[in-house]
């Protein structure tokens, strides 16, 4: 293995730049921050590299990949002056993670076929888990906190199923999302309505694991979906002299299918 010496002369240039936006006399904001500030910059970040992944902007995504680099060198600069770790040990911690989950690349061979890596990589993944110790004992542990509710639901019913608590078959997935949307109807307007939606969702993320999608990825999909339809609604009255807004349900409904028969 070997680096690209270019690569590596920006990257220390990056961090060059990072400590002197810490420095005392640097830039005012960079020297107020904390890790509990900029973490939802970094969140936000990687939404927006996801974002122009999805649509194929290489521009973009160049860009953006570019500003969540700078919030792991943010992220490791505070750390530095803390005295916790570096830059450097973040990446060399990464490069030791990667080799150790690679046994078939960088070891005596293993598994040929990506359904068998992912086995392995989980296997390993848990071994890690046992050997940090501390609290992390159940087959829960280690779904961060902060993912999104979506997400985090995916992942805990994946965690679930490894040891077994699963439905056999994605037609049980789909009955249980049935059974909660009838609990919701039930529940409408009462004080269980919340636990009941809440109920719903998660029972869907399950079922969308089961059918082998993202649950988030899906919902994504959706909302741009709707919100290109949606706008199109909104263009196609204006083009015809019509205020959206005052239109009837009836006559939004009809835009609607338009719409949709035009895509």
């Amino acid at each position: 293995m070997s680096a690209d010496p270019a690569a590596a002369g920006r990257m220390r240039e990056l961090l060059a730049i990072m400590s002197r936006l810490r420095a005392a006399d640097g830039c005012p904001w960079d020297k107020e921050q904390s890790f509990a500030s900029i973490a939802p910059y970094t969140i936000e970040e990687a939404y927006e590299v996801a974002d122009a992944a999805e649509r194929g902007d290489m521009q973009h995504l160049k860009d953006e990949l570019g500003d969540l680099l700078f919030q792991v060198v943010f992220h490791s600069q505070l750390a530095s002056e803390a005295n916790h770790f570096d830059f450097e040990a973040v990446a060399g911690a990464i490069c030791d993670k990667l080799v150790r989950r690679h046994p078939h690349v960088f070891g005596n061979g293993g598994p040929t076929t990506p359904a068998e890596q992912s086995v392995l990589w989980e296997e390993i993944k848990a071994q890690e888990r046992g050997a940090a110790g501390g609290s992390q004992s159940g087959h829960l542990d280690g779904v961060p906190q902060a993912l999104p509710a979506l997400m985090r639901a995916y992942k805990l019913s994946k965690r679930a199923a490894r040891v077994g608590f699963d439905f056999e078959h994605s037609s049980q997935s789909a009955d249980k999302v049935a059974e909660e949307l009838a609990e919701v109807r039930d529940a409408a307007g009462a004080a269980a309505t919340f636990e009941e939606v809440g109920d719903l969702l998660f029972a869907a993320a399950n079922l969308a694991r089961k059918l082998d999608v993202d649950a988030e990825a899906a919902l994504r999909s959706a909302n741009a979906k709707f919100e290109r339809r949606f706008r199109a609604m909104e263009s196609l009255a204006a083009r015809r002299g019509e205020v959206f807004a005052q239109l009837t349900l009836e006559a939004q409904e009809r835009l609607w299918a338009e719409v949709k028969r035009g895509e």
